[in-house]
């Protein structure tokens, strides 16, 4: 199917080299890389397939690094990543297609190949998204209309994901702004590419930070109904999560997060 629209990739990364992460992520397209370091400056690549726009930025955050690439975003579709992403060869192909075949859509995520202990979802069968089920998908998966994008006003946070005060969750608070904003997601069962294992920027283990923060979150992502899915989250998790901080320890936690958040 040929589509008439163009896709940009926007990358978050940190102390990378332009060419080396062109080539190891595999990009075939246009795209953005927003790379976090200790020094300011701007350089272009050209492929055979678009442009990448490499900009060093000397400060931290990964909703800082996202919101910095959607700020100069000009394809019609962008596709965010990471840099520990590499694609399919066809990727651009299945982005591009999914859209057409959707064209009511306004926002797709698609599936990544990553490591059993990474997983937070893979997606099986075409599945629409809402408020109920928005917690589970990383910010990779996400391609959307990037002229809808612009025109809802929506960014990431900047309380929340690595760098930031709150460790992660800047992902599920990006979709549930979207929502609010009455924006189609769908999830499809679509490959298109693989994430490269590496130690996490933010992940410290199950510790009561992560509980305290995983509460302020639920707090922001689910409103009044915040105890009651902290209660399902620690009760479905306990057996891998709570190994150290006993359960009831670890959902007191989540508790103090969302009295935190409501302050």
């Amino acid at each position: 199917m040929k589509s008439n629209n163009t896709l940009q990739v926007l990358v978050s990364a940190m102390n990378a080299n332009c060419q080396q992460l062109v080539e190891k992520m595999n990009i075939k397209s246009d795209a953005i890389i927003i790379n976090q370091c200790d020094k300011v400056g701007y350089q272009e690549q050209a492929l055979k397939e678009g442009t990448v726009r490499f900009f060093d930025m000397n400060e931290r955050g990964v909703g800082l690094s996202r919101n910095n690439a959607l700020l100069r975003a000009t394809g019609d579709i962008v596709l965010f990543s990471d840099e520990d992403i590499t694609y399919d060869d066809d990727y651009v192909g299945k982005v591009l297609d999914a859209f057409e075949k959707h064209s009511d859509a306004d926002m797709l995520l698609f599936n990544i190949r990553v490591c059993e202990s990474r997983r937070t979802y893979y997606t099986t069968k075409e599945t629409k998204i809402g408020w109920y089920n928005c917690g589970r998908y990383p910010t990779y998966s996400f391609a959307i209309r990037r002229e809808k994008l612009h025109k809802s006003g929506v960014t990431y946070s900047l309380l929340f994901g690595g760098g930031a005060k709150y460790s992660a969750g800047e992902d599920s608070l990006f979709i549930k702004d979207l929502l609010r904003k009455k924006f189609k997601i769908i999830a499809l069962p679509i490959e298109i590419g693989q994430e490269a294992e590496r130690e996490s920027t933010w992940f410290n283990g199950y510790t009561e930070k992560f509980f305290f923060d995983r509460g302020v979150l639920y707090h922001f992502l689910y409103g009044k109904l915040a105890k009651v899915f902290a209660y399902r989250f620690i009760m479905a998790k306990k057996s891998f999560m709570c190994k150290e901080i006993a359960p009831k320890k670890a959902l007191s936690l989540m508790m103090d997060g969302i009295k935190e958040a409501k302050n």
